[in-house]
């Protein structure tokens, strides 16, 4: 069962894309839906290494700027961040702020940087009659990445602070 916490982040969902406790979240996958021009759903995976959390309305994104999902962004500028993992189900709509912006040393891997802001965030459990059904599994990738890697470094130098065009 579905229900709106609310147009923020919690304190636990901040902390869970605050990128403090990436190591441990390498390999977990994070569902991303945008919308294309044809108004239907656009899914990709993110990491955690992709996204960060500043504070419970401000979310940085790191993806591939003219990726169809960063076109997306910039067209349509609403996106859906999906997690699924044990402990948590929760769906965080987010608005586009800004982006892609470019991000130094990445130019030839084409990533861009995008500013998103919250703006609903829904919680799913089971409901009384779905028996105890629950999530047992996030769902992962393999390996995960070094943080040694150069796109690695590029995407988490991007996202250290939030920033947008002035």
């Amino acid at each position: 069962m579905t229900r709106v916490v609310g147009p923020e982040l919690s304190a636990q969902l901040v902390e869970r894309f605050s990128q403090r406790d990436l190591p441990r979240r390498l390999g977990i996958a994070i569902p991303f839906v945008t919308v294309d021009a044809e108004m239907r759903p656009h899914p990709m995976l993110l990491s955690y290494l992709e996204v960060r959390a500043y504070d419970t309305r401000t979310v940085g994104l790191v993806i591939g700027a003219r990726s169809r999902s960063g076109r997306n962004l910039v067209e349509r500028q609403t996106a859906t961040l999906i997690a699924v993992e044990p402990d948590t189900t929760v769906y965080v709509k987010l608005r586009t702020v800004d982006g892609p912006l470019p991000i130094e040393g990445a130019d030839e891997m084409g990533l861009g940087y995008f500013l998103l802001e919250v703006e609903e965030v829904l919680e799913d459990s089971a409901a009384d009659w779905e028996a105890g059904m629950r999530i047992t599994h996030a769902l992962r990738y393999e390996p995960p990445p070094t943080l040694e890697e150069p796109w690695a470094r590029a995407t988490l130098a991007a996202l250290a602070a939030p920033r947008a065009r002035a």
